[in-house]
């Protein structure tokens, strides 16, 4: 096992989990929402999201790192984005 690290790989993972957590944090918005169509949207695009990083990281753990670090900044960027719109009242 080595743990040579491609920035531009470990860049992709981060990125790829960063925009998948988004994804996840907007589908779980719209399901509570029950917005079914935006739902199944997010959905979609958190699975496509989530190949590019799981392909890439299973050829080396050491990016599993980069998809953790990737996947954080995505949840918080995205819920600190959510937090600035003002709820409707139903």
């Amino acid at each position: 096992m080595t743990f040579e690290v491609d920035p531009l790989i470990a860049l992709g993972v981060m990125l790829a989990t960063a925009t998948t957590d988004a994804a996840y944090v907007f589908f779980n918005a719209a399901v509570v929402a029950r917005h079914r169509v935006r739902a199944a949207n997010w959905s979609a695009i958190w699975y496509l999201l989530s190949a590019f990083a799981v392909i890439s990281y299973t050829e080396q753990a050491i990016y599993v790192a980069f998809a953790a670090l990737g996947s954080w900044i995505g949840a918080f960027a995205s819920v600190t984005w959510l937090a600035r719109i003002p709820r409707m009242k139903a």
